[in-house]
């Protein structure tokens, strides 16, 4: 009898951690909380979990989450394999995504990523044309032919091109967007509320596939 309500003692001890771990596996659903995507698209490394946000510098909202991101950035694990990609489905959003690939190409997006975002969001500068694109770079140390070379270079406007078709691939419709390992793509809503609760979930995503991964490696 004593040892039958030791039993029964143990069992209720550990009831509220199994609990616990069910609400955590259950935290976040699939067409719920983010769209796991028919067709995974492929990563860039596949020993690691990408992470990308998808934005516009001329979104208001991407603006506000560029802060949270950056942190979130600065914090991930090594396995994590953050990028950024440039939405685009009107004109001006794709000279946006020119802009970005070209400080890429510059090695200059550390300098003039934040600037740009300010000049659009603070300035009212909408960056529209090459002229004012250009001005800006030079600003920042980066000299007009450069710019200029760069802007308009086969490079630039392949990785554009490559960038407009994953836009379907993603199935991407609003900014800022956050992409897990190609597979799921998480927004705000009714039910991610906050910038802060769609990090949260890229946290359960990620650790989902780094699962994932470590049992399909054993």
């Amino acid at each position: 009898m004593i040892k039958r309500l030791i039993q029964i003692t143990a069992v209720l001890i550990m009831l509220p951690i199994s609990v616990a771990s069910f609400a955590q596996i259950d935290r976040f659903v699939a067409g719920t909380h983010y769209v796991e995507l028919d067709n995974p698209v492929n990563t860039r490394d596949s020993s690691k979990v990408e992470v990308i946000e998808a934005f516009w510098y001329g979104c208001s909202h991407c603006f506000r989450f560029e802060p949270l991101v950056v942190n979130w950035e600065e914090t991930a694990p090594d396995y994590v394999d953050f990028t950024r990609f440039p939405a685009m489905w009107n004109g001006l959003m794709k000279i946006h995504a020119q802009v970005y690939y070209t400080a890429e190409a510059l090695d200059a997006l550390g300098t003039v990523h934040e600037p740009v975002f300010d000049a659009i969001n603070i300035k009212g500068n909408r960056l529209q044309s090459e002229a004012s694109i250009g001005e800006l770079f030079a600003e920042h140390g980066i000299a007009k032919e450069e710019f200029e070379k760069t802007f308009n270079s086969f490079g630039v406007r392949t990785k554009v091109n490559q960038a407009e078709k994953r836009m379907q691939d993603y199935q991407i419709r609003s900014t800022p967007n956050m992409i897990v390992n190609g597979k799921y793509v998480i927004t705000t809503g009714e039910a991610v509320r906050t910038q802060a609760d769609m990090l949260a979930v890229v946290d359960f995503l990620v650790e989902k596939e780094r699962t994932a991964m470590s049992k399909a490696g054993e």
